[in-house]
């Protein structure tokens, strides 16, 4: 692997990731009423710190191989879709809105990991993780909507 490729992927990840910091959840997100099978909060940033690794290893993997525009193009576009759920969720409080960007996201991100199979396996398979947390994530900003019909609660 080109460590510094790595570094790269890894460092367009830290960018994404500092949404969070931008945009904590808060009391706003406390308030929600959410479904038992909500994580902790203290999950997320070990897990997004695991998913964001793979994701920059798989990306450093597949940029130095022929023939892999469309891959990295799904790489950058599932990026920058995981940059602006955040503060579309959390900033702006549209879970309708976030919920759009995640199904927007989940697409983007199959396509990244079964374009990543076709030119890598193992670039492929660290992709599937991203993709069972984001369905996940999918699922549980589906059920706040459901469960929260005022988009916007006070505070």
């Amino acid at each position: 692997m080109d460590w510094g490729l790595f570094l790269i992927f890894l460092g367009a990840c830290a960018a994404a990731g500092t949404t969070g910091a931008a945009f904590p959840p808060g009391a706003w997100y406390e308030r929600l009423d959410k479904p038992a099978w909500t994580p902790p909060n203290w999950l997320f940033p070990i897990a997004w710190t695991a998913l964001y690794i793979a994701m920059a290893a798989a990306a450093a993997r597949v940029a130095v191989l022929p023939g892999n525009a469309h891959a990295m193009a799904f790489w950058a576009l599932q990026i920058a879709l995981n940059t602006l759920w955040t503060p579309v969720f959390f900033g702006l409080r549209r879970m309708k809105a976030g919920l759009a960007v995640l199904a927007c996201l989940w697409v983007a991100v199959a396509a990244t990991c079964l374009t990543f199979f076709q030119h890598d396996a193992l670039a492929g398979w660290l992709l599937v993780p991203y993709v069972v947390w984001v369905s996940y994530a999918g699922a549980l900003n589906a059920a706040l909507v459901r469960r929260n019909r005022d988009p916007l609660p006070a505070g």
